[in-house]
Formats: structure tokens, C-alpha cells, sequence
């Protein structure tokens, strides 16, 4: 059943509106239900989400949220960065990309779901794997309510912050990004939020 939310979004897609449209009934047919997250179609299997179109500058893509369980014998998944634990995407340039895949898209679709009915989990890096940047541990060191703060966040949102100052090269920026993040740590809030 089609989200008149998701028909608004398809109709107001400037560049992959067709691309959309073509993603969409395609999972559509796997019987997964259809939501609006994060301002993109999003496919999900009892509340838990499945996989997400969304559209770039150069291609538009499926998200599968569990994407690195997926067997990919196809070697069509791709991992966004090196950092992306779990999610892969499958790129497409056009509709005629998506014309020539429809049956690989229905059987990666059909994959995800088996996935996620079998309760699979990704296995993601604990938080002290990643990267303390010096200038973050100095302000962890100096304030225990921003450490209190910090460590009361979900893992994910700590390696949201830690990732994010991590790729600043220069220390003034690691710096400028750490000043900026603290109100919402102490906040309670992710990055992104």
C-alpha cells in the first residue's frame, strides 16, 4: 500500500522522480510497508526498516540497512564510506540501470527481508575502537559533567561525535567542532539531532 507522504516526496523529486518511482513499486511488490524517514522512502517489515531509496548529485540508490549481511555474489553493494558499519547501497545512474536489475533488486530486497526475519545483527565496533581525538579527551578530562554527558549517550552517537572530529585534519577545526558539539552533548543529543 502506497504513503501518500512518499507520493509527495516521488512528485517533488526534481532530478530521480522515474528512479523513484520504478524503486518503489519494485519493493512495493516484496510486500514490505512504506513510511517517509528522514525525508526519503523508506520499506520496513514489522516496524523494522528494510531499505531506503534515496537520490545524490550523480546517482540515486537502495539503502539496505543490513546491507553487510547481505550475500552480494552479484558484487553490486557498495559501502558508502569505510566508516558505514552496516548499511550498503545499490547505485543507479538511470532507469535503464534499474530496467536491466529488476529481478536482481526483487532478490536483494527478498534477501533483506529473510535477514531480518531471521533476527540477524550486525556486529558493530564497540565505541573504544574508534579514534579519541587528544583535544576531545582534554575536555573529557577537564569537565565530568561533559564526560558524564558524553558516556550517557547511545554508542551510536558517540561514534557519530568521535567520527566527526576524528576527520577534522587540523586541530583549530577538531577544536571548533568539539566547541560547537558540546551544548548538545550536555543536551543529550546525537549529532545529528
Amino acid at each position: 500500500m502506497t504513503n501518500p507522504k512518499v507520493d509527495s516526496r516521488i512528485e517533488n523529486e526534481t532530478r530521480w522522480s522515474a528512479e523513484f518511482s520504478r524503486l518503489r513499486a519494485l519493493i512495493l511488490d516484496c510486500g514490505l510497508s512504506e513510511e517517509l524517514k528522514w525525508g526519503q522512502p523508506c520499506y520496513a517489515l514489522d516496524g523494522a526498516n528494510i531499505v531506503l531509496i534515496h537520490g545524490f548529485k550523480d546517482y540515486c540508490a537502495l539503502l539496505f540497512f543490513k546491507g553487510a549481511l547481505l550475500k552480494d555474489e552479484s558484487g553490486v553493494l557498495i559501502q558508502q564510506t569505510e566508516n558505514v558499519q552496516a548499511a550498503r547501497q545499490i547505485r543507479f545512474t538511470g532507469l535503464d540501470d534499474i530496467a536491466r536489475m529488476d529481478n536482481l533488486i526483487k532478490a536483494y530486497v527478498q534477501q533483506a527481508i529473510d535477514v531480518e526475519k531471521a533476527g540477524l545483527k550486525v556486529d558493530f565496533k564497540k565505541t573504544d575502537a574508534f579514534t579519541l581525538p587528544d583535544e576531545f579527551r582534554a575536555r573529557l578530562d577537564a569537565d565530568t559533567g561533559l564526560k558524564d554527558a558524553f558516556q550517557a549517550l547511545t554508542p551510536g552517537r558517540q561514534r557519530a561525535y568521535l567520527l566527526h572530529f576524528a576527520s577534522a585534519k587540523q586541530v583549530k577545526t577538531r577544536e571548533a567542532r568539539i566547541d560547537k558539539a558540546v551544548p548538545q552533548i550536555l543536551d543529550g543529543k546525537g549529532l545529528d539531532d
